[in-house]
């Protein structure tokens, strides 16, 4: 039975969902560090919010964990690199919260234009100060979106329908995108230059870390309000602070900062700062559906159905999964395999695709080659798909994917380049009408060899006799020869053999064959 840590409070239909598929959930709601160091080596996944900190030493202490599951959008809380390199893929809920983050986008903006909380508090201390709380009103206006992601694209309808132009900043979307929604893309400036609301929907990264200064904010008209209900340090504190002090804009509304709780900042004392203690996610509906995504991804992956919300691993829709899945196996045999007959440091490998798997996203066939190529290279090293790229980056190997949809000999072909600072080979393969792989050429030797776990590769001279021997030499042994493929270049030059075999074969006889009149080179390959 599979077990899954629960370290923050979750909803019980997510709890349902990993009971109802017989998995184990421990739900350990507050969990302290040192317990959780302590206790983390016997769960295979871990299910987090906010609260709990998966660090790089609790990730080290993890021996068999498999997926940390993020009930929620960010995960800052979680050492993304440190589990990557243990094989371990971190999973988050974007989705969940992304209606209840926008309407308390919008809560706080309508509060920011009509002054709600100020003359909440004022009608209840029995005044009636109707002047001091005119308004700005929406229609007409423009707002500023930074981060057109899925919130940020609810936010953009939303505005609309209010009557508003919308700006938007994010130089990860297309500007077709943009204006598919009715949004103009623009650079930051001109969106802090033109705006009367600034929004903020981008994740913290070291990119977006104070991304909004005290200089950006100069910029802004003084008659504008910043709304930021996605992380805190995007907008640097101080410096609003500053800002908001001298007048620089009209207010600020904040659910998130970069302490939280924030009881020693000074935008507390501010009249015109507006603050939620990081609500954006916090209703009955987001939570309920946080918990069923998060619990639905973690089960989903434990059961090997599918991997969806990866923040560290390519994600792939299942009906291309099941066509990828045969090709991953095959790429992966190819690594295993040309791993164990190049020599030397290996400096680059270039993957080609041919045909119509090049339509499809093939960066886990990419990474199925690398998981097979170092797994054989660095045996003391865990190589898996979520690190097996990463590893290769750390030393040196430049991993290169060329994709083209024209055919070659085969409808689908898969062609590796290894160079290394001795030499340069390559591996061709494909996929049978069967589903089978096939290794169809090995450097300039046309061949046809099925993977199998014990494989004998031969070079010899293109003379009579070589292959009655090594049937001889594996006869003597009670070595069972499954499959044999032959490639020569031309007549009396050198030749490839390859056997498939049904057991290991000995040190002595490999010596035999080696030192055999007309042999070149011999390697057993164990697949």
């Amino acid at each position: 039975m599979y077990k899954v840590l629960i370290c923050d409070k979750l909803s019980e239909e997510g709890i349902k969902i990993l009971e109802n598929a017989g998995i184990e959930a421990d739900c350990r709601f507050g969990v302290d560090r040192d317990e959780l160091k302590e206790i983390i080596k016997n769960y295979d996944a871990v299910i987090v919010r906010s609260q709990t900190k998966i660090d790089a030493e609790i990730i080290e202490e993890a021996k068999r964990l498999k997926f940390i599951g993020r009930a929620g959008v960010g995960v800052d809380n979680i050492d993304v690199e440190k589990a990557t390199k243990k094989g371990i893929i971190v999973m988050n809920a974007p989705g969940a919260n992304t209606i209840s983050t926008c309407e308390h986008t919008f809560a706080l903006l309508l509060s920011l234009a009509r002054k709600i909380p100020s003359a909440n508090n004022s009608l209840k201390r029995r005044e009636w100060n109707r002047s001091q709380f005119k308004g700005t009103e929406l229609y007409g206006k423009i707002l500023g979106i930074i981060g057109l992601g899925r919130i940020g694209k609810e936010v953009t309808k939303r505005a609309i329908s209010f009557g508003m132009k919308v700006l938007a900043y994010d130089p990860f979307i297309s500007a077709e995108v943009a204006e598919s929604i009715g949004a103009k893309l623009v650079e930051l400036d001109e969106l802090l230059k033109n705006s009367d609301f600034v929004t903020v929907h981008t994740p913290l990264t070291e990119e977006t870390k104070n991304l909004i200064t005290f200089e950006k904010i100069e910029m802004m008209k003084e008659t504008a309000f910043i709304i930021n209900c996605a992380r805190g340090g995007i907008i640097n504190e101080d410096d609003l602070y500053k800002a908001l002090k001298e007048k620089k804009i009209a207010g600020v509304a904040l659910d998130v900062f970069q302490e939280e709780p924030p009881f020693n900042s000074p935008l507390l004392n501010l009249d015109n700062v507006v603050v939620t203690p990081h609500l954006g996610a916090t209703t009955y509906e987001a939570q309920i559906n946080v918990a069923k995504e998060i619990a639905t991804c973690v089960c989903d992956a434990l059961l090997g159905k599918a991997i969806k919300n990866a923040v560290n691993y390519i994600q792939v829709d299942p009906e291309i999964y099941r066509i990828l899945k045969p090709y991953m196996e095959l790429t992966q045999s190819m690594g295993k395999f040309i791993s164990q007959l190049i020599e030397g440091r290996t400096s680059s490998v270039k993957l080609r695709y041919y045909g119509e798997i090049a339509s499809l996203k093939v960066d886990p066939l990419s990474m199925s080659f690398m998981r097979g190529y170092l797994s054989q290279i660095l045996e003391e090293e865990e190589v898996n798909l979520v690190n097996a790229l990463q590893i290769a980056k750390e030393r040196g190997i430049r991993v290169e994917q060329v994709k083209n949809p024209q055919e070659e000999e085969y409808v689908n072909l898969v062609k590796v380049e290894i160079v290394t600072d001795k030499q340069k080979r390559i591996l061709e393969g494909t996929l049978f009408s069967n589903k089978e792989p096939r290794f169809v050429k090995l450097d300039d030797f046309h061949i046809e060899i099925t993977p199998s776990a014990y494989m004998l590769i031969i070079f010899n001279w293109d003379k009579p006799g070589v292959v009655g021997m090594l049937g001889t030499l594996l006869g003597k042994e009670g070595i069972n020869i499954a499959g044999m493929s032959l490639g020569r270049r031309a007549p009396q030059d050198v030749a490839l053999t390859v056997l498939n075999i049904d057991s290991l074969v000995s040190q002595e006889i490999l010596r035999e064959i080696k030192n055999t009149s007309n042999v070149i080179f011999v390697k057993l390959v164990k697949l």
